[in-house]
């Protein structure tokens, strides 16, 4: 996949979400995870049996206004707000830093405010923390690597190995003589 990203979390206080948010996002490639104002603990996250924080760059933080990420990376907030783009709607920056707020609260106006863009998930209430950042993670996964188009039919094997169409290997027409 081109591009990188991060993930990280303001004022997140359950352990066992953090450590799945992290586990996830070092399974979909994440270069670094970061905590603004969070309590985590790699051995209270059970959850995170990667160890996520001992095998990529973890960055720690006060608060939003210490915030640091590398040169010309946006900061995507991921949050239930009206004027938030929904994601189907949203195309990925190249370069990005995902994060989501508390699990009963919203992402802080001082963070909202850093953000470059601001994403909601199109369900009806909120999700749990790791389970929208699997989400958006995969749809930054669908949508930036390198995957062809989807077959026309289940039964379409050929479509992912360069069968245009996706049609059945032995269904193909038959070149003119």
């Amino acid at each position: 996949m081109r591009g990188f990203f991060g993930i990280g979390v303001e004022r997140l206080s359950k352990p066992m979400n953090a450590g799945t948010l992290f586990r996830t996002a070092h399974a979909f490639g994440a270069s670094f995870v970061f905590t603004i104002g969070a309590t985590y603990s790699v051995t209270a996250a059970r959850s995170d049996t990667s160890k996520t924080p001992e095998n990529l760059p973890w960055y720690v933080y006060d608060n939003a206004a210490q915030l640091s990420l590398p040169q010309n990376c946006k900061l995507v907030g991921i949050e239930l707000l009206d004027e938030a783009i929904e994601l189907p709607r949203f195309r990925h920056p190249l370069r990005a830093a995902y994060v989501l707020g508390p699990e009963m609260g919203s992402l802080s106006p001082e963070l909202v405010a850093r953000c470059d863009h601001v994403i909601k998930i199109p369900t009806s209430f909120c999700v749990n923390v790791g389970v929208a950042g699997a989400i958006v993670m995969y749809d930054r996964l669908i949508t930036l690597g390198k995957f062809g188009e989807r077959p026309l039919s289940p039964l379409a094997k050929g479509a992912a190995a360069g069968n245009p169409g996706g049609r059945h290997p032995k269904r193909q027409a038959r070149p003119q003589e």
